[in-house]
């Protein structure tokens, strides 16, 4: 039986060690917290229950795909909720969106801000659903190892009808002109590392995802998916070890012999690294076990960081939505102070999650769990001063925005930014969520997921293909592994 190492247990290294333990590996997974999840981490603190992470749940289908591979549902192990409105949008005081679950009752609401755009938003709708058939079914299940993978008759055929060549920010304003519905389009934009102009409209396929495949909620919250994807892992015979760090491998023959943790040593014919990329490169790998250099990574392009606060409110808040977004005046500059010209943003948008408002299970009778999230670039000095400033200006941007009041209600506070991504997961530049999605970092032009060096290394997660996100890292974990079954077999014969 052939041994595989994990190191990471985030959605990708979870995906990998259940699909190869499915095919009768021998895995261990190594986690230097005491928990899995990675960025989808939990905690609970004073009756709250906060996801630290992720907070989305989106494309339904990718995990239902996942657990149909085992035979099983989703529903075997959480309890979806959708979410009617999918979420609210607040343009200014008083001037709110709901966006409703219902495809009908969506064309409605663009035709009341801009007529005639109802029937636009189908046809975009359409496109859309193309770009998702092809790419979540067919492209991002690719390992990007060579272009000829590309070479393949349907993705020739429907090249051009997936508009990689364009921008998102050109394509979208031939179907729309309204400020509004262009927001609301590009808003999902956001967290794929890039401006709307320099992110391809191949990614329109995440509206699809959004508008017609719908918000969902799993009861509980996040991390109860992460338990579902852990204990489908157990059932399979995965063994855990938490509160372990990888320090270094030892080789023999081109090949990594052993991974060796701050207190053991684990024999590996396989491993798959789903930690950070570039600190298992850059601070596990000796030089010449490299693919890239400190310069390559210097020259990436990497998503947001973000700036988060978990809070406890010890009342309950009318009119508050299980998600909210409030964007500024100035969307463009925003984005800009995160792409362009990295710097703590002058007047940020800001997204608020309270799970409190649909599950009451994860705060105390009467009072709600709010989330606070603020997009900001990478790299940025972060701290104590910088996160009470944004703190009071995001609670006075809600309460102004939202007509309520709550400061002084606030029971419990908890600030995470950059240098905790930093810490806790070795972030380059202290990420939140991995490579950004531009047109220089599309498939073959990511990370290889292969190490050149160690044929029997390979890489899994946000920095590698297909990026950023909870259902493309669960993907990412299921294509190494394909990979290394593949591997295995060709060691067999």
């Amino acid at each position: 039986m052939s041994k595989v190492v994990v190191i990471g247990a985030g959605f990708s290294g979870l995906s990998t060690a259940a699909m190869l333990a499915k095919e009768g590996f021998e895995v261990n997974v190594i986690e230097k917290h005491s928990m899995a999840g990675g960025r989808a981490r939990m905690f609970t603190e004073n009756g709250f229950t906060y996801d630290m992470g992720p907070s989305w749940y989106w494309m339904p289908d990718v995990f239902e795909q996942f657990f149909a591979q085992f035979g099983k549902k989703t529903q075997d192990y959480y309890q979806l909720e959708r979410l009617d409105p999918s979420y609210t949008i607040y343009f200014g005081p008083g001037d709110r969106v709901d966006l409703p679950a219902s495809i009908e009752k969506l064309y409605e609401l663009f035709d009341s801000i801009e007529a005639g755009s109802g029937a636009k938003l189908k046809r975009f709708l359409d496109e859309a659903a193309f770009k998702y058939e092809i790419g979540i079914k067919n492209l991002v299940f690719k390992p990007s190892k060579s272009v000829f993978e590309f070479f393949d008759f349907d993705i020739m055929k429907s090249a051009l009808k997936m508009h990689v060549l364009q921008s998102f920010h050109t394509y979208i304003r031939k179907y729309f002109t309204h400020p509004k519905l262009l927001r609301i389009l590009e808003f999902p934009i956001l967290f794929l590392g890039a401006t709307a102009q320099k992110t391809p409209a191949l990614y329109s396929l995440m509206n699809y995802g959004d508008m017609v495949l719908g918000t969902w909620y799993p009861v509980g919250g996040m991390y109860q998916v992460v338990a579902g994807f852990e204990k489908l892992a157990n059932e399979l015979g995965v063994r855990f070890h938490y509160n372990q760090e990888v320090k270094s491998f030892t080789y023999d023959n081109n090949q990594v012999k052993t991974v060796v943790t701050d207190s053991e040593i684990f024999e590996a014919d396989f491993v798959i690294a789903s930690a950070d990329y570039h600190h298992v490169e850059q601070k596990i790998l000796p030089k010449e076990y490299r693919n890239y250099s400190e310069k390559y990574w210097e020259g990436r392009t990497m998503s947001p960081s973000s700036l988060i606060y978990y809070l406890g409110i010890g009342k309950k808040l009318d009119g508050m939505q299980h998600h909210t977004l409030i964007f500024n005046k100035d969307f463009e500059k925003h984005a800009y102070q995160i792409y362009e010209e990295p710097q703590w943003p002058e007047n940020p948008s800001v997204y608020l999650s309270c799970t409190s408002q649909t599950d009451p299970t994860v705060a105390p009778k009467g009072m709600e769990n709010l989330f606070i999230l603020i997009p900001v670039a990478p790299g940025l000095n972060d701290t104590d001063a910088i996160r009470e400033k944004y703190f009071d200006f995001s609670v006075q941007r809600i309460e102004e925005t939202l007509g309520i009041s709550f400061k002084n209600d606030i029971v419990y506070k908890r600030s995470y930014s950059n240098r905790d991504f930093a810490t806790d997961y070795y972030a380059y530049k202290g990420n939140a969520y991995g490579l950004a999605n531009t047109l220089r970092q599309t498939a073959i032009l990511k990370p290889s997921m292969f190490n050149k060096k160690l044929p029997n290394l390979l890489y899994a997660g946000q920095l590698t293909i297909p990026g950023p996100g909870v259902p493309p890292a669960i993907i990412s974990g299921q294509v190494a592994a394909g990979q290394i079954a593949k591997m295995a077999l060709q060691h067999a014969h």
